[in-house]
């Protein structure tokens, strides 16, 4: 087999088979294949697209580049979800525990937050102690204890799957449907969950500008599942604006204590509650997904979310105090409050400009390694379709530094439109593919 061939073969629209596309991720993951000739098929890829099967073998491929984990030591359905990242989208602080506190089996690798996308494990770190970097058998055996753990994502897994993004990332390949459902995937499917929800975000805070990419990469998806055996479904829900009201690690967290007290409610409970729902069911909890969303309501009034979020933060070594005591989380020392440069209506968002206003402010990264600030980020007062008044408060800014309240705060302004016209954001939840 000659990579050159394979090359020219999918370039001018041709099907690669099985063996083809095996023998490109050999070459990936063993560095058999020079850089130039990787990216070269990227791109033919790019151009051409992957027919279904194509896309489920890559995937398959990337999964088999390293190790899968084996989740049989833990009795019951387990079942993950993933999120294609937003602003404020603190879903899997709530969900987890919430879902868990059912008698659902959770195990959730999750990453960093790079850019304006907040990141699982940065705001798990914020509770003081908690540790996510725990073993596979380690997590294996708290999911066997309390049902639930979550813990950063493991360097072994899907290592072809590492180097081909790092290669789409500086040769404009990233923007490939194919490309990017067998990216998540395969690291789906090498967590070893038996099934698998999806949150495939919407809108201007979305990696999909629009809902028929955000549809395209939802189904493409749910068929990669699907034919490997994984039940699989995803919802396409809206980031054309902020999903919480809090955005930052400790805030997000904050955010997430107060919601599974039932202190909060709006969009970021609608997103945990229709995705738990469909957990329930996958987990067959239940089979009524009616059934589930009343289910997981009732553990948030009883508190057993919430003391099943204790007993996670508990194993993994952190303060379970800090869901008492908010102050023990950590606290910037500057508050800079943005208000409302004149009267009317909030009718747009920059939802990926706010996010980089939390970046300004030290919440998130530019660059991988990154040292962020645990306590820095955006409490949002306001969001498309309120009415305001000249000087009303939009948002308040957190930071170690006022320097950097100022810079978050000219971002933030340009990010917010206020006319008279009043716009319809969109519907949170917008369509479930199965």
């Amino acid at each position: 087999m000659n990579i050159v061939d394979l090359i020219i073969k999918k370039r001018n629209g041709g099907e690669l088979t099985t063996d083809e596309i095996n023998y490109f991720i050999k070459g990936v993951t063993d560095k058999s294949l020079p850089d130039y000739q990787i990216s070269a098929m990227l791109m033919a890829i790019f151009f051409r697209s992957l027919s279904p099967q194509e896309t489920a073998d890559l995937t398959l491929a990337m999964v088999h580049s390293g190790t899968t984990l084996d989740l049989s030591e833990i009795n019951g359905i387990k079942v993950d979800k993933h999120s294609t990242g937003g602003v404020a989208d603190t879903t899997t602080l709530i969900l987890a525990p919430l879902v868990a506190s059912l008698g659902l089996k959770v195990i959730k690798m999750s990453g960093r937050g790079l850019g304006h996308s907040g990141g699982t494990i940065d705001k798990l770190e914020s509770i003081p102690g908690y540790n996510t970097d725990l073993s596979t058998q380690q997590a294996i055996k708290q999911v066997n204890n309390i049902g639930l753990a979550i813990i950063g994502q493991t360097s072994d897994l899907t290592p072809a799957d590492k180097y081909l993004y790092a290669l789409r990332d500086v040769t404009g390949t990233v923007d490939s449907i194919p490309l990017i459902a067998s990216s998540i995937m395969s690291k789906k499917l090498a967590g070893g969950s038996d099934a698998i929800v999806l949150d495939v975000k919407v809108g201007n805070g979305a990696f999909m500008q629009d809902i028929t990419q955000a549809r395209q990469l939802a189904k493409a998806m749910v068929e990669i599942g699907n034919s490997l055996n994984k039940k699989t479904v995803a919802l396409i829900t809206a980031m054309d604006r902020p999903l919480g009201n809090n955005i930052g690690n400790s805030l997000e967290v904050e955010e997430a204590i107060n919601v599974l007290k039932g202190k909060v409610k709006g969009r970021l409970k609608d997103v945990v509650l229709e995705l738990g729902a469909h957990m329930l069911v996958l987990g067959k909890i239940t089979n009524n997904l009616e059934t589930a969303r009343n289910m997981l309501n009732e553990n948030i009034a009883n508190g057993k979310g919430l003391d099943k979020f204790k007993e996670l933060i508990t194993a993994q070594g952190g303060n379970p105090h800090v869901c008492d005591d908010l102050s023990l989380l950590p606290q910037p020392t500057e508050k800079f409050t943005v208000t409302a440069k004149k009267s009317g209506i909030i009718s747009q968002m920059d939802t990926a400009k706010i996010g980089r206003a939390s970046v300004a402010l030290g919440a998130g990264r530019t660059y991988k390694g990154e040292k962020i600030d645990l306590s820095a980020g955006i409490i949002m007062n306001k969001t498309v379709g309120d009415a305001v008044q000249q000087g009303d408060k939009i948002a308040e800014l957190y930071a170690s530094d006022i320097d950097k309240c100022n810079i978050a705060a000219d971002i933030l302004n340009e990010s917010i439109e206020i006319s008279n016209v009043e716009k319809k954001p969109l519907p949170t939840i917008l369509e479930v593919i199965e």
